[in-house]
């Protein structure tokens, strides 16, 4: 259907397309979204390693994978010898077990903690327990990488190590075996890297007692101390005197 525009009517009419403005709904890219490369990555990885894939998920253009816990040494071989990802950027513990809620049960006096959430979450993939062990793996001449992730038994707390594969994941396991308590079956030598031998604990764990939060609690409160020959120092003199005689 056409408008007509009323003119001169010496003039001849011409029809005129009626003109109607059209929203266009503006998408927002997706953040998380994995390009070509990273997306053949993935595809090659889940070939490659079959049901031992658990769950695949994405965060910032990077593909994370969780694999059966019997497959953690697999999955590193298949990275390294078949997707070239020769370098391993670090393997690190997570601990997904709630922190305590800020004021306990007293309502507020407790803040040995921060504000941390109380429900159980497990994250990009999910898990099947409190423990986790994580790393990523990338290569050193393509901008591709991946991060892969394993739950740990808690009854067991034992972890294929990946030094047979990476040999530079003897530090972060050894670190890692320190804070969680993680055993990394296959490692040539799990010993301290920063604790002292004998210590007790494992820092990183959220159940492990911050005594420096038992004696300052959360986030630090100033404490001023009275300088010497201050107000406090005077006032306390002449009563000091007095019980002395």
């Amino acid at each position: 259907m056409t408008d007509v525009t009323p003119t001169d009517p010496g003039e001849p009419q011409e029809p005129q397309e009626s003109s109607t403005a059209t929203a266009v709904e503006e998408v927002a890219p997706d953040p998380h979204a994995l390009d070509d490369a990273h997306a053949e990555l993935l595809a090659r990885f889940e070939n490659e390693l079959g049901a031992a894939v658990l769950d695949t998920g994405k965060a910032f253009g990077m593909p994370i994978v969780r694999v059966q816990r019997n497959e953690w040494r697999r999955a590193a071989e298949v990275c390294r010898y078949t997707l070239g990802l020769d370098f391993l950027s670090y393997v690190a513990g997570i601990d997904w077990m709630p922190a305590p809620k800020e004021g306990g049960d007293d309502g507020g006096s407790d803040t040995s903690s921060p504000v941390q959430p109380t429900e159980t979450t497990y994250g990009i993939t999910g898990s099947d327990g409190r423990y986790q062990v994580f790393a990523r793996v990338q290569s050193t001449h393509g901008n591709v990488g991946i991060t892969l992730k394993v739950d740990v038994d808690e009854d067991a707390l034992l972890v294929q190590s990946w030094v047979p594969v990476y040999p530079g994941a003897d530090w972060h396991e050894r670190e890692t075996w320190e804070m969680y308590g993680f055993v990394f079956e296959g490692h040539p030598a799990l010993r301290h890297l920063y604790l002292p031998t004998g210590f007790e604990g494992h820092p990183l764990r959220k159940d492990y007692p911050l005594l420096s939060r038992v004696v300052k609690p959360w986030p630090g409160l100033v404490d001023v101390e009275a300088m010497p020959g201050g107000d406090d120092d005077a006032a306390a003199e002449p009563a000091a005197a007095e019980e002395a005689s």
